[in-house]
């Protein structure tokens, strides 16, 4: 158990490397195309980038969870999965580039046609992906997957910026999302060389495990993607901007502050399936510590969207400000769960995930189309603050159907957490009503620097209070200080070990 435990830290330390890289890049790159482009240029490659996604997710085969969740896998194996996506992301580009004209024609919008067929080229090329790759994540080593990610992030991120410099067009972002792919399909040949061969011989073994989570990501993807669809079709390209852009920076911090976690639970949990009072534990203290990054990021950012956008981007995207801040904590309240997904494949119910989705797709779309009908864009913003809590709850239910985790103890393993989100929340109101009201980009920056400071001290000592006085207990905050420890002790040796001044004689 040590042994996981220890090679899972140091994924964790590979992937939060790679993501601080990434997503610092990305974020500067969403903020330099938002003041380079328009809510509507956003809008537009949001209605093709939407239907690729959920066209893809539909027919997704996740066939890299089947290999990791598989015992034993040969050449064999890997070549019929890289078979399997090649035939997927042939029929899928076509079929895409097929919908083009159709789709820009419902939409009354030309430019759809060049940009889908653009997009449509992506998914073809993504069909080329290593599938060699999965070895890494099975044998918990994490480097090379980090090393790909930052990688491609940081190369799509240049090429965006660089086109949207020269031409101030919406080819920027797809620019961007075709250099990422071929980035990441190059480099993992380069760390693992792979010549895969045409066959289908493992396709059974890989497709029974991986139908019931196929099926579960397509009502997924539905459930998460389908309202952009409905928000460009009912509101315009404009509002749809404003929504994408809102969705994309309220989930960034809540994401990216989890994902060095959040990626390296599957193979983990897997190495426990069949030992499940060991496989509770890990996914206690797994779940407690991502709500202890999770819910301060999210609500943080709720707190200091209005001078984080007006700094930024300007007041010509004001209208992002109440759609970060209602999903910024709906984001963070989710991670209450979040880590369910990883169990659950580890356990191999497959199945039970896919009807956890259909149930949550069945709550959620109506909801929204509802809230879009009376209230527009933010009556479909409440309605998905809504939908949120209640698929939190349902996946507490199921932790507590497949652990046998009461909800009472879900809720008291994240209670100091809580109470230092609630002291953070309360400090950052009282200083932002104390705050003059001023649009201007000095008096913005000077607002978050001080929001930030300060909300990350008053979060810092309100959890280090609560830990202290409950007698330093086994928790996420004793894992987080293993986790700074093992980050440091490098520092620490290297400085142990400069020489001194030489001695004057």
């Amino acid at each position: 158990m040590s042994d996981i435990r220890g090679r899972l830290a140091q994924g964790s330390i590979w992937i939060l490397l790679a993501r601080v890289a990434t997503n610092g890049s990305a974020f500067v790159g969403t903020l330099v195309l938002a003041r380079l482009l328009t809510p509507d240029d956003f809008g537009l490659v949001a209605i093709a980038a939407t239907i690729a996604f959920i066209i893809a997710s539909i027919t997704e085969l996740s066939l890299s969870s089947a290999l990791i969740h598989l015992k034993e896998i040969d050449d064999d194996h890997l070549s019929t999965a890289f078979t399997l996506n090649m035939l997927r992301s042939g029929i899928l580009g076509a079929l895409i580039a097929a919908l083009a004209s159709p789709v820009a024609w419902l939409y009354g919008e030309p430019r759809l046609v060049a940009v889908m067929i653009a997009v449509s080229a992506v998914i073809l090329v993504s069909g080329l992906s290593n599938p060699r790759m999965v070895v890494f994540a099975r044998n918990l080593s994490f480097r090379q997957e980090a090393l790909v990610l930052g990688a491609n992030k940081v190369l799509g991120v240049i090429a965006s910026i660089t086109v949207a410099l020269v031409f101030r067009s919406y080819w920027a972002i797809v620019a961007g999302l075709a250099v990422a792919q071929l980035v990441s399909i190059l480099l993992s040949y380069v760390m693992v060389p792979f010549r895969p061969r045409l066959t289908l011989r493992r396709a059974r073994g890989l497709l029974s495990y991986s139908v019931w989570l196929s099926l579960g990501q397509a009502i997924n993807t539905l459930n998460w993607k389908s309202d952009h669809l409905f928000i460009g079709y009912m509101a315009g390209n404009s509002a749809l901007g404003f929504y994408t852009l809102g969705d994309n920076l309220a989930q960034l911090p809540t994401r990216e502050a989890t994902a060095p976690l959040s990626q390296t639970l599957f193979p983990g949990f897997a190495k426990l399936r069949d030992e499940t009072e060991r496989l509770r534990r890990a996914y206690r203290r797994a779940q407690a510590l991502l709500c202890m990054i999770a819910l301060p990021a999210g609500f943080g950012l709720a707190m200091v969207a209005e001078p984080m956008v007006l700094f930024a981007i300007g007041e010509k995207w004001a209208p992002v400000i109440p759609i970060i801040q209602l999903l910024g904590g709906i984001f963070a309240i989710q991670t209450l769960a979040s880590a369910v997904q990883p169990m659950a494949l580890a356990m191999g119910v497959t199945r039970t995930l896919f009807n956890r989705d259909a149930l949550n797709f069945g709550i959620r779309m109506p909801l929204i189309i509802g809230g879009l009908l009376t209230g527009g864009l933010m009556g479909a913003v409440y309605a998905r603050c809504v939908s949120g809590v209640v698929s939190t709850f349902i996946n507490m239910l199921l932790a507590r159907r497949l652990l046998d985790l009461p909800l009472r103890t879900q809720i008291t393993d994240n209670a100091r957490t809580i109470a230092a989100t609630a002291v953070m929340v309360g400090g950052l109101s009282l200083l932002f009503d104390s705050m003059p009201s001023d649009p201007a980009a000095f008096i913005a920056v000077k607002h978050l620097v001080g929001m930030v400071v300060t909300g990350a001290g008053l979060y810092i000592v309100a959890l280090a209070i609560a830990w202290l006085a409950c007698g330093r207990p086994e928790g996420p905050e004793r894992e987080l200080v293993q986790i700074v420890t093992k980050l440091a002790s490098p520092i620490a040796n290297l400085v142990a070990r400069r020489p001194g001044p030489a001695s004057s004689e």
